[in-house]
């Protein structure tokens, strides 16, 4: 599904929703988006706790060749991870206000002057004061049929365009994703 519209502060925006099927699925959207988005890129990351926001992450990380093993970084609040084919930074703002979040200068990880170009993941971005000019949102959700069942572990992924460059092109179907 794929809408356009006017996002907040005029900005034009597109959205597209994924279905997820499982945790593994998440992995492979992660995978996705580490294969083929470039340096310089800013996603924030929208969710509940439990969501998949740091599977997603792993995702990327796998994808752009990390072999660390990638935490969810809410007590160091940053990892920063440079061994794959750009720079990973991951961010977590879960116990900040966005007062504290804004103390921190987060848009030097995307600006290009202090810290080499590459893939900025932020969790908990609500809390962040200041956005980059083009940025790339995706909201996780637990589908309402995975909270009913006991065994089902389903998301629903929108992935939103927030700026005058795209991040999301091409994305894959769901059936895809399993292949991935």
């Amino acid at each position: 599904m794929n809408e356009t519209g006017r996002g907040a502060e005029g900005m034009s925006t597109t959205a597209s929703v994924i279905s997820l099927a499982d945790a593994d699925a998440t992995l492979a959207l992660g995978e996705f988006l580490g294969r083929s988005l470039p340096p310089g890129t800013v996603l924030l990351l929208h969710g509940n706790l439990g969501s998949g926001k740091t599977t997603l992450v792993q995702g990327i990380g796998r994808a752009l060749g990390i072999t660390d093993p990638i935490l969810s970084p809410t007590f160091t609040l940053i990892s920063e991870y440079y061994e794959g084919r750009i720079p990973l930074y991951h961010l977590d703002l879960y116990r900040l206000t966005s007062e504290e979040a804004a103390n921190l200068y987060l848009e030097t990880y995307w600006d290009g002057n202090e810290y080499p170009p590459g893939l900025v993941a932020i969790e908990w971005a609500e809390r962040l004061a200041e956005r980059p000019e083009s940025y790339g949102e995706i909201e996780l959700v637990i589908s309402s049929e995975a909270a009913k069942s006991t065994t089902s572990a389903g998301r629903q992924a929108t992935l939103i365009n927030n700026g005058p460059t795209p991040t999301f092109t091409n994305l894959p179907s769901v059936s895809k994703l399993h292949k991935a």
